[in-house]
């Protein structure tokens, strides 16, 4: 039998009003995309007609920023991502409107608890007809910290130690409840099997959890769980927890050693290789030519604010004060950031390429340091099978300098192309997102205890 040719996968990724932080200014750049329901349901109607997988929403629980003090004052920056709709409550209302995309929204287990994550994401998942996402993150801004009566944020190790312990709680929760547990039997009156009931109670170094959840069981086993850690400590939670693995390389090289290392840490949590998708991060400008995509790959690296960029670094720094020293000068010595360690790790290896201070800012500002691709349909869609023939991902994440217009392009200009090379889907496979991501249903693992200390029929016997 021949085997099928592997084909790439999409999730969009909304940060709005861009993920470009001034793309906001572009003259195509529609800004209310921020809070405008109406704006983000036709957007997702645009990324369902392309057939994408999913579409991902970030999130933070402040304003990027906001307590950071130099010299005395707040620093300002013209960062168009200060407000925008709450996540959760949007993929709700999403589901509701669309019938196949995949709908993940981040949700930091720093400042939540784990029952109320479970039944929110379930409920969104029934909602949906099994297509919710979780990202889970342990939130990089320390400037969340006090909106939760904490004056300082969670320290790296504790909050991915925490995070650990809230996933095991949440994705217990969600076996409360075995698939055919709901009878609903109007003869007997019987609404449920007692026996198909499952009470948790957990009791760890975090959380004191009873349960049950009062939800039902998802209709794709359990909502999918996304991860977004590309540290060491975020790698080996990503290997024990996600369904789905955003990254940031930006050469074959380099991503293919990253999903061998993801791949690697599996077995030790009994899964295997295609239990979890790879999607590197990329910023696609798209153009008819090669001239007009240079073009607009020169407008919007312009339109990059120092100020925004440089803000950017200095949140990355672990306290040293970027903002006092010659932004043309090298980036100096960094204390460990109890922020993004990965995303450090990236400016300091800029650093150590000879980049300026400015330099590494730009490139933040650009594309929160995701690789940006431009060119035609056809370049990109070579660069693209190039990575997946290299086993360089499963998939990309696509982060949209602004909004609609690019989203557009992708989906009117890109997926044509990928679909006549037989390298993305003409239609979707399945009804739920695990199914169209093809990664496994999860098994409950109450069922699985009961059915595994059953007394053997034979055993059973009085004969």
């Amino acid at each position: 039998m021949t085997k099928a040719k592997r084909q790439l996968r999409f999730g969009a990724f909304f940060s709005v009003p861009g993920c470009h932080p001034t793309g906001w200014r572009h003259p195509d750049a529609v800004c209310e995309t921020d809070l405008s329901m109406k704006l983000l349901a036709d957007m997702a109607r645009t990324a369902e007609r392309g057939k994408l997988d999913c579409m991902f929403f970030q999130d933070s629980v402040a304003i990027p920023g906001s307590t950071a003090v130099y010299g005395g004052k707040v620093f300002r920056e013209k960062n168009g991502r200060q407000a925008h709709i709450e996540p959760v409550s949007a993929i709700a209302a999403l589901g509701a409107i669309t019938s196949r995309i995949g709908l993940v929204s981040t949700c930091t287990t720093s400042y939540n608890e784990p029952y109320n994550v479970a039944r929110r994401f379930l409920t969104i998942d029934h909602i949906s007809g099994g297509r919710a996402g979780w990202n889970l993150v342990t939130s990089q801004a320390e400037d969340e910290a006090v909106n939760f009566g904490r004056d300082q944020h969670f320290e790296h190790g504790i909050r991915y130690d925490r995070a650990a312990e809230f996933h095991d709680v949440v994705v217990g929760l969600w076996d409360s409840w075995e698939d055919d547990a709901f009878l609903r039997d109007k003869a007997s009156g019987q609404w449920f099997d007692y026996d198909k009931m499952h009470i948790l109670n957990h009791h760890g170094k975090h959380f004191n959890v009873r349960g049950p959840l009062n939800v039902a069981r998802s209709p794709q086993g359990r909502p999918v769980i996304a991860q977004a850690g590309s540290s060491d400590v975020g790698m080996e939670l990503a290997a024990r927890t996600a369904d789905m693995v955003f990254t940031a390389q930006d050469v074959i090289k380099e991503s293919r050693a990253f999903c061998d290392d993801m791949r690697g840490r599996l077995d030790k949590y009994g899964r295997g290789p295609e239990d979890i998708r790879i999607f590197p991060g990329i910023m696609p400008i798209v153009g008819r030519t090669e001239t007009e995509a240079r073009e607009k790959y020169e407008e919007l690296r312009d339109l990059v604010d120092d100020g925004v960029g440089i803000a950017g670094v200095a949140r990355l720094a672990g306290g040293v004060d970027i903002h006092s020293m010659d932004p043309d000068g090298p980036l100096p010595p960094l204390k460990p950031s109890n922020a993004a360690r990965a995303r450090q790790e990236r400016i300091i290896a800029m650093g150590q390429r000879g980049m300026t201070i400015r330099q590494i800012g730009r490139v933040l500002a650009m594309s929160q340091s995701h690789r940006v691709l431009w060119g035609t349909p056809k370049s990109i869609a070579d660069d693209l099978q190039a990575w997946l023939e290299a086993g360089a991902c499963d998939g990309f994440n696509l982060l949209f300098q602004h909004y609609p217009k690019p989203l557009e392009e992708w989906v009117d200009l890109v997926i044509p192309e990928l679909q006549r090379r037989g390298l993305f889907r003409t239609e979707y496979e399945s009804t739920t997102f695990r199914g169209n991501l093809g990664v496994p249903i999860p098994k409950n693992r109450f069922a699985q205890n009961a059915r595994s200390i059953q007394v053997p029929a034979a055993a059973a016997s009085n004969d």
